[in-house]
């Protein structure tokens, strides 16, 4: 269940022809967020910076060799300001070991869910819809009520514990850019105010359940569970068999809602930061 918005960025670090040696082993910054480690002319591994919500930044590593990982790991965040994050597989205890030996430490986790949409599995095909309460189908919100709704509900999130606590596979867009595709969302109306709005990304293999969310005043009402209860039954309608979605494991309602519907905790990942 993830969302986006904008937010303040770290001051970008300049590009240098930083060059650290170690062993064969070079790391090199080719472009701005951007450095490659090489053993001579051969190309051994790569690093990337990228900035999500709220400004916080995260940085990956491919590397071809495990001396080319711990040079990465170790030169490149020590270029650059911190908190950084990056994110690694939960079940990898080996790679979360590599990045501890580089400073980065456990943080927030985030459980992988297959939802079913059979409403003979998720028990959502008698769920009644919340007495006030209409499900406008995909395709068919406002574009100007949807936008309103989705700024509102950023502005609670910053204002209740900030972006930091939100899924870490966050889409980074350009600023003042929010709701990109109406057609994938999903919306409560209430009393004829947009409350809540659940986004699909239709993934060929497993669509994604990208968003859901409820503005605070309306919660606890069975909104969520509405919405949730639309958007599967139409993914079973028309033949798909499951979505897929994300909740943080310290966000107990939506993890809550989701394993109510019967949804398989099937993996998770785990955020690491250097202070």
């Amino acid at each position: 269940m993830n969302t986006h918005t904008s937010g303040p960025v770290p001051e970008p670090v300049p590009v240098a022809a930083s060059v650290a040696k170690a062993g064969p082993v070079e790391v090199t910054r080719v472009a701005d967020g951007q450095w490659q480690a090489r053993e001579g002319e051969l190309l051994v591994g790569t690093a990337d910076l990228a900035h999500r919500p709220g400004g916080r930044a995260f940085i990956s590593v491919d590397a071809w060799t495990d001396e080319a990982f711990d040079r990465l790991a170790r030169v490149v965040p020590a270029e650059l300001p911190t908190p950084l994050h990056t994110v690694v597989d939960e079940a990898d205890h080996a790679l979360i070991a590599r990045w501890g030996r580089a400073g980065f430490l456990p943080g927030r986790r985030e459980g992988e869910y297959v939802v079913p949409t059979d409403p003979r599995i998720t028990g959502l095909g008698s769920a009644p819809v919340p007495r006030g309460v209409t499900i406008v189908p995909f395709g068919e919100a406002e574009d100007a009520p949807l936008r309103a709704l989705d700024r509102a509900i950023r502005d609670e999130i910053a204002a209740a514990g900030g972006w930091h606590t939100m899924p870490a596979e966050v889409v980074p867009l350009p600023d003042g850019v929010t709701v990109v595709d109406p057609a994938k969302y999903a919306v409560a109306v209430l009393d004829g105010r947009y409350v809540g709005m659940l986004r699909i990304a239709p993934v060929p293999r497993r669509p994604r359940i990208g968003v859901l969310a409820v503005r605070a005043d309306v919660r606890r009402r069975g909104i969520g569970r509405a919405l949730l209860a639309g958007a599967l039954g139409a993914l079973h309608a028309a033949g798909v068999p499951d979505a897929w979605a994300e909740a943080q494991e310290s966000q107990h309602a939506a993890v809550s809602l989701l394993e109510g519907v019967g949804a398989r905790r099937v993996g998770g990942n785990v955020e690491l930061e250097r202070r």
